[in-house]
């Protein structure tokens, strides 16, 4: 398994399972035990421990950015590869030495993991005192309540209804600049490689107005920028109750108002569904320059036999016809980046010839690649043979990794010698006198520091690349300190 995105300085959009965890900020009102999370995998993982934090918050529960210090551990989990589960076994493990130093210490397993293994988790990990679902949330501090009382607590319901709408979330970590919005829960496509349908429910929308209040809440705040998450937010639709036909609001629709909070506004969204993304969303994104000209659009395979047996639902031509929309309305510097499987069960030397072909022709600004790993429960699980080797799929990954590597340089090399409005996210981790932040199409921009703060719009020259950064200098003209 690989991430494709090398010598960056920051969080990228999309977060993979070999992220580090998410850790939980340092709160003290003194008058309840401290809970301490962490969170592993996509950015759905990351924005409902946010929900979490914000549900024990309201339960009297303070935070702690320390595990040593923890009254209560939480470990929100990812299941869509074997990887990301060991990860978390492996924390356990590491735990188990302070759950015997602090023995009221109480341990959960949230998310997707949770879900996937259910009582069987316990079974398997003893000291896990408590296993929950990610429709379960609200049911935290009542789980807590049956551990105190010496019994495990359990949730796993999957809900047709939950969206958290009404909950503000606790910003975890946060740069005070850019956000995370959950538009939508679950997923009703049926990929045959995976395990989100079981782990998260059916496809459900979230209050168009809620997600209006709470973008317009963030700005008023002092962010600058939100990410619109859901697994496929192409498929969003919401209908007011007792609504028509002519009421609902779109995916296109929900990105007009939200675009129109304030121009100051950036607005980013993932993930997009090859499927699903119109014509009418990327004149949306071309209308409003602070929707941010940038479309994560997951291939999975670019062979047409493949993406059937992945149970996609749209074949090569139909993927590439969707890159050519986004070419022909946003125009060829809209950065554009996809997820890859290499490997899946029956795939041919020729087969994988027909991903590298399309990683070609693409040409992607950004990649996370992967060699297939099987989920138990999932269609290809029961339906197919994981007969790829190893080492073949070793290899195939690497020879996908060798041409994206080519593809991000030489997108790369595009934005130099121009001008860019870069969003200050913060100090460079390679150096204090650096700032950074992104640009419209999602690449991370390095410049001095100057006298510009974090939530300044800057335009920065960029003069150089080096691997996935690029290093310029701010010119002064017009910067914005909304």
């Amino acid at each position: 398994m690989a991430r494709v995105i090398p010598d960056i300085d920051f969080l990228q959009t999309e977060t993979p399972v070999e992220q580090a965890p998410l850790l939980t900020p340092e709160t003290n009102t003194g008058k309840g035990r401290k809970l301490f999370i962490e969170s592993y995998g996509c950015q759905m993982n990351f924005a409902d421990s946010e929900i979490v934090a914000s549900i024990m918050h309201e339960n009297g529960f303070d935070t702690t950015d320390s595990a040593e210090k923890a009254d209560l551990i939480f470990l929100n989990t990812c299941a869509i590869r074997e990887n990301a589960e060991q990860k978390i076994r492996h924390r356990l493990n590491h735990l188990r030495g302070l759950k015997r130093r602090k023995p009221g210490l109480v341990v959960g397993v949230l998310g997707c993991m949770a879900e996937r293994l259910k009582t069987k988790l316990l079974e398997e990990e003893q000291m896990v005192d408590m296993v929950v679902g990610p429709d379960s949330y609200r049911d935290l501090p009542n789980l807590v309540g049956t551990v105190d009382a010496g019994d495990k607590g359990v949730n796993v319901f999957l809900s047709r209804e939950e969206t958290y709408a009404d909950i503000s979330p606790v910003r975890l970590n946060s740069n005070g600049v850019t956000a995370f919005i959950s538009i939508m829960r679950g997923c009703d496509n049926m990929c045959s490689f995976c395990v989100v349908p079981y782990t998260r429910g059916r496809e459900r929308s979230r209050d168009v107005h809620s997600i209006l209040n709470e973008a317009k809440n963030l700005f008023n705040q002092g962010y600058r920028e939100v990410t619109l998450l859901g697994q496929n937010v192409d498929s969003y639709k919401w209908t007011p109750e007792n609504g028509t036909s002519e009421s609902l609001v779109n995916f296109a629709g929900l990105l007009d108002q939200v675009a129109q909070i304030n121009p100051d506004l950036r607005v980013r969204f993932s993930t997009s569904h090859p499927k699903d993304i119109t014509d009418e969303v990327l004149l949306t994104m071309k209308k409003h320059d602070n929707i941010c000209n940038y479309v994560h659009l997951p291939a999975q395979s670019g062979n047409s036999r493949i993406l059937k047996l992945m149970n996609r639902t749209y074949d090569r031509e139909w993927y590439l016809g969707r890159v050519a929309a986004i070419r022909r309305i946003l125009g060829d510097e809209c950065g554009l980046s996809t997820d890859m499987i290499v490997g899946f069960c029956s795939e041919t030397e020729e087969e994988h010839g027909d991903s590298l072909s399309l990683m070609k022709l693409v040409d992607y600004d950004f990649g996370y690649l992967f060699s297939y790993s099987e989920r138990p429960n999932t269609l290809a699980a029961k339906k197919f043979s994981d007969d790829i080797p190893e080492d073949v799929k070793l290899r195939r990954l690497q020879e996908i990794i060798a041409i994206h590597r080519e593809s991000a340089h030489s997108r790369n090399q595009k934005h130099v010698g121009k001008v860019h409005k870069v969003l200050v996210e913060g100090v460079s981790k390679r150096s204090d006198k650096q700032l950074y932040g992104r640009n419209d199409q999602n690449a991370v921009v390095v410049f001095d520091r100057e006298d510009f703060q974090s939530g300044q719009y800057v335009n920065v020259l960029v003069s150089s690349s080096t691997g996935g950064t690029l290093i310029g200098k701010a010119i002064k003209q017009e910067t914005s300190n909304s």
